[in-house]
């Protein structure tokens, strides 16, 4: 375990080409807030080398302490009466300065430290080191977290690279982006050039995934079998994790997550608990799959009785797919060999579950403010299944994934465009042809899925209550 853990920090310190989005987030939180910053999400997605990367490039005082490789730091909390002998105990551990100006405090693994949450609001409030904070775990580990109190503490949950950024870091330009929004807005198609070394680029991603340390490894090296190795060490890390959750469930977990790749691969793609065990109840289960959630290393797509907004009313959690965080991953699960299929683009290889991985990866990851779509998608035994439906502005939106070139097939789609029970506007779907629109449904290159946002309904929602008939002077007033 420990070795894995140096060659994660070692990793990280190597990724000086990736730039993220994730960069500006944490530049726009400590510029405009002075409360903390907590980064959330599953192990190897970066959060501890942007926090590093943030301080070098601002030439802050950084301060680090990892809670889980230095356990004796775990003190520094106990039986402390102010924020001020926090700080000083900091100091003393650490053996560096927490007075010096432009100083960062930045407590890594937090998870290992309870303690350290509860001390935030008074190192915040005493105001003389900025705070980061992150962890792997939080949502098994510390369940109340939602709970610090607004002001105090922000809280950012990092996703693997998505597909924008993994462009970038193998160096597509800016015209390119410019021009692919441009088509996108315009509902125009792509140049033909552009479109063809897009569905390419996205092949690659299907392989490499979006984990920095395997982006890095191809950007090194364009070997896919180190890359293959780095995915061998995060799923082996991802196990560790398993195995040291509570003894009377990690053998579930640890099946569950194995069960992924077969279960995306069937024909339905729901996950079938008699998979696990021919008298298994979603009850007896679902706390091991909620870990898998909470951990980060799984993404559920619950299945919804109707598909009208709100989503969340019509959510039945006993049936749902389970996704991979990482597409390359998921590949990495597959057969050996998997990846040079995928990459020359065989047509004789059925692979609508990574693509279909790709797109809830995407669509998790983008959002208005942060938050990204919760995925949903819609079966009937009339109208078929709808791979997913998302929330567009109020609007229930169906997403169809479509990896081979009978894209514009699609019957549970049709089915539900042309009735009028639901109220359905548009409709995605996602392949690898050029951009088109045929009515009511706009058929996207694969790649823009990077287009597809949570936004809210409106930039502002302003409403006044006129309470001037209720209002009197106190002279009129009666007891």
């Amino acid at each position: 375990m420990e070795k894995c853990q140096k060659r994660e920090l070692a990793t990280l310190k190597k990724c000086n080409m990736v730039n993220r989005k994730l960069d500006k987030e944490i530049e726009n939180h400590y510029e405009r807030n002075k409360s903390a910053l907590l980064l959330t999400g599953a192990r190897q997605t970066g959060k501890t080398f942007a926090v590093r990367k943030y301080a070098s490039t601002h030439k802050m005082n950084l301060i680090e302490i990892n809670f889980y490789e230095d356990e004796s730091a775990k003190v520094i909390f106990q039986g402390a009466q102010s924020a001020k002998d926090v700080l000083l105990r900091i100091s003393a551990h650490t053996q560096k300065k927490t007075s010096l100006p432009n100083t960062l405090i930045f407590l890594d693994e937090v998870q290992q430290c309870p303690e350290a949450m509860t001390w935030i609001k008074f190192l915040v409030d005493e105001g003389s080191c900025r705070y980061a904070l992150s962890g792997s775990l939080l949502g098994v580990e510390l369940k109340d977290i939602r709970s610090v109190p607004v002001g105090y503490m922000a809280v950012k949950e990092v996703f693997p690279l998505d597909l924008e950024e993994f462009s970038c870091a193998l160096g597509l330009s800016d015209e390119v982006f410019e021009s692919l929004h441009h088509a996108w807005q315009k509902q125009i198609p792509v140049d033909n050039v552009i479109h063809d070394s897009l569905i390419k680029l996205v092949r690659l991603y299907l392989v490499v995934g979006g984990m920095p340390a395997s982006v890095q490894a191809y950007l090194d090296t364009n070997d896919l079998n180190v890359v293959e190795d780095k995915q061998r060490e995060i799923l082996t890390l991802y196990r560790w994790d398993i195995s040291q959750y509570d003894s009377d469930r990690k053998l579930k977990i640890d099946e569950i997550f194995d069960l992924i790749p077969s279960e995306l691969d069937a024909k339905n793609k729901r996950f079938i608990l008699k998979n696990l065990n021919e008298r298994a109840r979603f009850s007896r289960f679902e706390d091991s799959f909620l870990w898998l959630k909470d951990a980060g290393v799984a993404i559920p797509t619950y299945n919804v009785n109707r598909p009208m907004a709100p989503l969340k009313l019509d959510e039945q959690r006993n049936l749902f797919k389970l996704f991979q965080n990482d597409v390359g991953l998921l590949a990495c699960q597959y057969a050996s060999g998997i990846q040079l299929k995928l990459l020359s683009g065989e047509i004789d290889m059925n692979y609508g579950a990574i693509y279909e991985n790709f797109v809830a990866q995407e669509l998790v990851a983008h959002g208005f403010g942060g938050y990204g779509h919760n995925l949903h998608y819609f079966n009937n035994k009339k109208m078929g299944e709808l791979d997913f439906i998302i929330e567009q502005k109020g609007k229930a939106v169906p997403v169809e994934v479509k990896s081979g070139k009978a894209y514009e097939r699609h019957n549970a789609l049709n089915n539900l465009m042309s009735g009028d029970v639901y109220d359905i506007s548009e409709a995605y779907v996602l392949c690898n042809g050029n951009l088109s629109v045929n009515g009511r449904t706009l058929y996207l290159p694969i790649y823009m899925t990077m287009f597809i946002r949570k936004y809210t309904t409106e930039e502002k929602q302003v409403y006044h209550l006129d309470l001037s008939n209720l209002k009197v002077n106190a002279s009129e007033r009666t007891d």
